[in-house]
C-alpha cells in the first residue's frame, strides 16, 4: 500500500448521554469524503480511543468500513497497553477488510526495543495487513530506535511510519537509512520539512475541520514541488498549530469540527471542553487561516 496525501484521524462524536453518536460519526466521515482527503484513520488519539471500551472500538471500525464503502482507504488503530488487545483489534480489522493498520508502541509499559518489535510482529501475524508504524514517544514514553527497526526489518507488511517524535534527527535517519519505509508526517509544524525529506503523506488531526487547507499544502509540496508556495501555506497554518499545542488538543479539534456545522458532542473524561474564551480564540485563528490560505491558493 502506498500512502499518499492527507490521512485524517477521525474524531468520535458523542451524544448528550456520553455514548458514541453513530449518526454524527457517519456525518463526519461523509464530510471527509466530500472534502477530498485521501484516507481515514479510526482508533487514533484524536478519536479518543483510550477512553473507549474494546466493543466501542470494534463497532466504530466496522461502521467506518460500512460508511466509507471503498470510497477511501480505512486504517484501523491497534493501540493498547496489552499486546493481546492490539492483536484482537488487528484481527477484527482483517475481518472487516480494513486497508491497513496503525501500530504503535504500547503505552505505560515502557517496553524495550526488542519488546516493541515482538509486539509489532504479533500484531502483524494476527492480520497480515499493511502496517503504518506510529512512533510517538511523547504519549508512549518510548521511541522506536535503530535496534527496533533492525529487529523488524523482516516484517514485509511494514510499509510506512507516522513519525511523531518531533526529533528532526529521527526524520533524517529514517529518510536516509530506512528508504523502504514510507515517511508520513506526524508532527504538524514539521510538515514542510517532512515533505522536503520525501514524505508523501501527512496524518493530521486538523484535517478533521480544515481538510482543504491541509490538502493544499500537500499538493503544493508533493504534487507541484512548489516549496515557495508551501512555505506560505505553512506560515498561514502556524497560528493554528501553536494554538493546538497549547493544550486541550482533542477538544480544539472537536470544536473546529463543530464550527463546520457538524455534531461532535463533548469529550470523555478526564478531558474537559474549551471555555468560551478559548472557543472565541480558536474561531479567530481558523477564520484568519482560511482567509490567508484562500489568498495564497486563489480560493482553491
Amino acid at each position: 500500500m502506498k500512502f499518499e496525501g492527507i490521512y485524517t484521524p477521525a474524531i468520535t462524536p458523542l451524544a448528550a448521554d456520553g455514548s458514541i453518536d453513530k449518526a454524527a460519526f457517519a456525518d463526519v466521515l461523509e464530510y471527509l469524503i466530500d472534502s477530498k482527503i485521501h484516507g481515514v484513520i479510526i482508533g487514533g488519539s484524536t478519536g479518543e480511543y483510550y477512553a473507549h471500551t474494546s466493543q466501542e472500538r470494534i463497532e466504530l471500525a466496522a461502521q467506518a468500513k460500512d460508511v466509507l464503502n471503498g470510497r477511501l482507504p480505512l486504517i484501523v488503530g491497534t493501540g493498547g497497553i496489552r499486546t493481546e488487545d492490539a492483536v484482537a483489534f488487528a484481527k477484527h480489522a482483517k475481518e472487516i477488510k480494513a486497508d491497513a493498520l496503525l501500530v504503535g508502541t504500547p503505552p505505560y509499559a515502557l517496553p524495550t526495543q526488542q519488546e516493541i518489535a515482538q509486539h509489532v510482529k504479533a500484531v502483524d501475524a494476527a492480520a497480515d495487513l499493511p502496517i503504518m508504524l506510529y512512533n510517538y514517544p511523547g504519549r508512549m514514553s518510548v521511541s522506536m530506535g535503530e535496534e527496533f527497526f533492525d529487529a523488524v526489518a523482516d516484517v514485509k507488511n511494514i510499509v510506512a511510519i507516522k513519525e511523531s517524535s518531533g526529533d528532526m534527527g529521527q526524520l533524517h535517519r529514517l529518510a536516509i537509512q530506512r528508504p523502504n519505509i514510507q515517511l508520513s508526517c506526524g508532527w504538524d509544524d514539521q510538515a514542510l520539512e517532512f515533505f522536503a525529506w520525501g514524505a508523501q503523506s501527512w496524518v493530521c488531526a486538523g484535517s478533521n475541520f480544515i481538510p482543504r487547507e491541509h490538502v493544499a499544502l500537500y499538493e503544493a509540496c508533493v504534487i507541484d514541488k512548489d516549496f515557495d508556495k508551501g512555505r506560505r501555506i505553512m506560515g498561514a497554518m502556524m497560528p493554528l498549530m501553536d494554538f493546538l499545542e497549547g493544550g486541550k488538543f482533542v477538544q480544539s479539534i472537536k470544536y473546529g469540527v463543530a464550527l463546520n456545522g457538524l455534531s461532535t458532542g463533548g469529550v470523555r473524561k478526564p478531558l474537559s471542553e474549551l471555555d468560551a474564551a478559548e472557543k472565541q480564540a480558536l474561531e479567530r485563528v481558523v477564520s484568519e487561516l482560511k482567509r490567508n490560505i484562500a489568498q495564497i491558493t486563489g480560493g482553491a
